[in-house]
C-alpha cells in the first residue's frame, strides 16, 4: 500500500489525454455491476482503474475473467461494435482495464489463474519520500532544499509512528506533496 498504483495508471491516462475512472473494489460488487461498468467504459473509450482488485469475491472474478476476455477479444480483433453481455455495443479502441492489488491482506481473494492471465502484472516499491521532498522543494524555488527534505520525512515519519492511529490522519505521500506545494506558495507569495 502507498506506492502510486493508482496515481500512476491516472497520470498515465491523463498524459495520454482519456479519462481514467477508478473503482473501489470490494465484497458488494457483483458481476452485473461489473458488467455495467465494463460496458460503459468499452463505449465510451475510457479507461477502468479497478483498485483493491483482489477484494472482490471468487465467484464474482471468474465471471469476470470472461467479461474482460470478451473485451480484449474484440479490441485484439480490432472490432467497432461486437456482442458483450448478450447486447451489441459499441467499441471504442482506446479503452482499458487496470486493475491494483496489496497481496496478502486478511479478505483478499488470490486471483483465479484465468483471470490473472489477462493481465501484465507489475510491482511497485514504496516511493523514496525524502527524495520527492528534495526535488519538490528545489522545484519550488527552496535553497536548502536538501536539509528541508530531511527535516520534513522525519517529521512525518515520527507523526505516523506516535501520532494516533485514526482513519482520518494522513500522513503519507499526498499529504506531505499538499504541504511543499503550500509551502511553495508561500515562498512564491513571499
Amino acid at each position: 500500500a502507498g506506492t502510486g498504483k493508482t496515481e500512476t495508471t491516472k497520470d498515465l491516462a491523463k498524459s495520454m489525454a482519456l479519462l481514467c475512472v477508478v473503482f473501489n473494489c470490494g465484497e458488494g460488487l457483483d458481476y452485473k455491476a461489473m458488467g455495467m461498468i465494463f460496458s460503459g467504459l468499452v463505449q465510451t473509450g475510457a479507461w477502468g482503474c479497478f483498485d483493491e482488485f483482489n477484494r472482490i469475491t471468487v465467484e464474482v472474478l471468474s465471471v469476470v475473467s470472461s467479461q474482460v476476455k470478451s473485451i480484449q477479444e474484440a479490441l485484439k480483433n480490432k472490432l467497432t461494435e461486437f456482442l458483450f453481455e448478450g447486447k451489441e455495443m459499441k467499441l471504442v479502441a482506446t479503452t482499458g482495464n487496470f486493475i491494483t492489488m496489496n497481496p496478502g491482506y486478511a479478505g483478499r481473494s488470490e486471483l483465479p489463474d484465468n483471470l490473472k492471465a489477462l493481465f501484465r502484472p507489475i510491482a511497485m516499491i514504496v516511493p523514496d519520500l525524502q527524495q520527492i521532498c528534495e526535488i519538490m522543494l528545489f522545484s519550488e524555488g527552496f535553497n536548502t532544499a536538501k536539509v528541508l527534505a530531511k527535516k520534513m520525512t522525519v517529521l512525518y515519519k515520527l507523526a505516523k509512528e506516535q501520532l494516533s492511529k485514526q482513519f482520518h490522519y494522513d500522513f503519507g505521500l499526498r499529504a506531505l506533496k499538499s504541504v511543499l506545494v503550500m509551502a511553495g506558495g508561500l515562498k512564491r507569495g513571499s
